[in-house]
């Protein structure tokens, strides 16, 4: 990203009253962060949800100090980052329409691999729970998927920790910037997270730990995975949040069950009881709702169209080709294409038998 560009965004995301929703808005409109503040604010007003209030935060002149600031901290601290428009933003997260603009990352992550699941759960981890989690991560190994959590005290960090053992890449997605660790206890683990999976985080270089961060936080702990798991919780708690995070965008819940007398097992038999989560007894539980014990076909065959697409409906082929399945809201953006447009251009590609709808108004190719 051109260094224009990349402070554009920076601005965008220290706006008030402009979150990441309407932050897409605005770039689906105009073409690109930088022509944002280009932009005439008599056309960006008639853009849904831009009034005058929205305006005068959006061109607030402090945001462009703070954001030349923290662009240098990037330069000079070399900090990578990846945008939800480039190729190596996360899959399963671009599919989130309120997944963050921009993320900054450490380490050595790879999001190649689709097989991502999220583990979180309470902070008073039992010893049953902490024997769940070990075992669990143990017998999914040989699947070599991506093991992701907070950070935190608890569940996170036994499942960091044993995604370590494992030698599993594992990402923590923190609720902070790089300047700050928490709890300050697990620094000791940083440069073994880092060997194989690094660090996440939508939070700028000196952003504190504020609770309002972390509830941000679980949406891409449950976005970023196909599936989220769920420990051990108590009745009231931050991994019911992200539970509930995880099923709004039609992803698998799994919940260890417990004894209804636990309090760190209320929370987890409650969403089982309600079918908000599948109950997982065992490894194998979610291999199979996952389907990862189906064999890969060794020889893909390549389906050859019969049709004609017009530019727009090759353009929207093309993407999914490349991207795989998609949100409509990504796939507006990536095509240059208004989404009332779309809509119809997406049922003449299903009428001609080119992709198929999914769950969560997502589409991929045949």
């Amino acid at each position: 990203m051109k260094e224009k560009e990349l402070l554009a965004v920076l601005r965008l995301q220290k706006s008030k009253a402009i979150g990441d929703i309407l932050a897409k808005k605005l770039i689906a409109n105009v073409g690109c962060a930088e022509d944002v503040f280009n932009e005439k604010p008599a056309f960006l007003q008639k853009i849904n949800g831009i009034g005058a209030n929205t305006l005068k935060h959006l061109f607030d002149k402090k945001n462009i100090h703070l954001a030349e600031e923290e662009l240098k901290y990037i330069q000079n601290k070399k900090i990578e980052y990846t945008y939800f428009l480039e190729n190596d933003y996360p899959k399963h997260l671009q599919n989130c329409i309120d997944s963050p603009i921009l993320m900054f990352k450490d380490g050595n992550l790879d999001f190649s691999n689709r097989k991502i699941i999220s583990i979180v759960g309470t902070r008073n981890i039992s010893s049953y729970g902490r024997t769940f989690c070990n075992q669990l991560i143990d017998e999914l190994a040989t699947y070599d998927p991506i093991i992701v959590s907070g950070f935190a005290y608890g569940v996170d960090i036994c499942a960091h920790k044993a995604a370590i053992q494992n030698k599993l890449q594992t990402i923590a997605v923190l609720a902070h910037g790089f300047e700050q660790i928490y709890p300050k206890i697990h620094k000791k683990y940083i440069h073994q997270v880092n060997e194989k999976g690094g660090f996440l985080t939508e939070f700028w270089s000196n952003e504190n730990p504020l609770r309002e961060n972390f509830l941000k936080r679980n949406r891409v702990v449950a976005g970023i995975s196909e599936a989220t798991i769920i420990i051990e919780s108590a009745s009231k708690g931050g991994s019911l949040v992200t539970a509930d995070i995880a099923n709004s965008y039609s992803r698998d819940v799994f919940a260890v069950p417990g004894r209804v007398t636990d309090v760190y097992s209320k929370g987890c038999n409650s969403l089982i009881k309600n079918n908000k989560a599948h109950l997982l007894s065992s490894a194998s539980d979610l291999v199979k709702m996952l389907n990862w014990d189906l064999q890969e076909k060794s020889t893909p065959i390549q389906k050859e169209l019969f049709v004609d697409l017009d530019e727009n409906e090759q353009k929207i082929y093309d993407i999914l080709k490349e991207q795989g399945a998609l949100l409509i809201d990504i796939i507006a953006l990536k095509s240059n294409i208004p989404n009332y447009q779309l809509s119809s251009i997406l049922l003449q590609m299903e009428l001609k038998g080119v992709l198929k709808p999914l769950p969560g108004k997502m589409f991929e190719i045949f």
